[in-house]
């Protein structure tokens, strides 16, 4: 059913869909991403796809392509009881539609995208962070995004207010040895020196 249903979205998007596949019981449809108006209109209203709930909108980063994000739309179809995942490659400056036409609950999922990941959209009514911070630097799910941040955020006292410092290592990193605690440790930790000496009186 499914591999029929991807053939049919095929044939009648023609060009705009460029491949489809069916993995672990999901149809998923890659398309062009300034074709995504046209695709998600008809799976909307065509009778045999009518997939008329938005559930989600993300991305996946591939730094090493050059079209490094896939914008991945996740579909539902209560008549068909059918979930449907289409996707659309584009790069960090190139704008995807928004689908804020078509599927008006599409708003904060497409803002999130734009707020974790950069992806842009034309035609969205009010595209700004989400998520972070006001005056966040970078997007925090992007592969080559800092694991530590950029800055980090804490109130200061004396000023007031909230600032906003570089962020630094406050502690020097551990050494650890992972023994097991019932095998003990090479060391002697303090106030066990009593425990490992010899009893008194024996």
């Amino acid at each position: 059913m499914l591999d029929r249903l991807g053939a049919t979205i095929k044939d009648a998007l023609g060009e705009s869909v460029t491949g489809y596949e069916v993995a672990f019981g999901e149809l998923a449809v890659t398309v062009k991403a300034a074709d995504i108006v046209k695709v998600a209109t008809f799976l909307r209203d065509d009778a045999a796809c009518q997939f008329i709930n938005i559930i989600d909108v993300t991305a996946v980063d591939w730094p090493s392509r050059e079209r490094r994000f896939d914008v991945v739309y996740h579909l539902l179809s209560p008549r068909l009881n059918q979930r449907i995942r289409v996707k659309a490659a584009t790069d960090e400056v190139t704008p995807v539609p928004s689908l804020i036409d078509v599927f008006k609950g599409v708003d904060w999922f497409e803002r999130e995208a734009f707020d974790l990941y950069g992806v842009l959209f034309t035609g969205h009514p009010d595209m700004r962070r989400i998520l972070t911070d006001y005056g966040f630097e970078g997007h925090p799910l992007r592969k080559d995004f800092p694991l530590t941040g950029f800055v980090e955020v804490r109130y200061d006292d004396e000023e007031k207010r909230v600032v906003y410092d570089k962020v630094r290592l406050t502690q020097e990193f551990r050494t650890f040895d992972f023994l097991s605690p019932w095998e003990g440790t090479d060391y002697v930790l303090p106030g066990d020196e009593k425990a490992k000496g010899e009893g008194k009186g024996s």
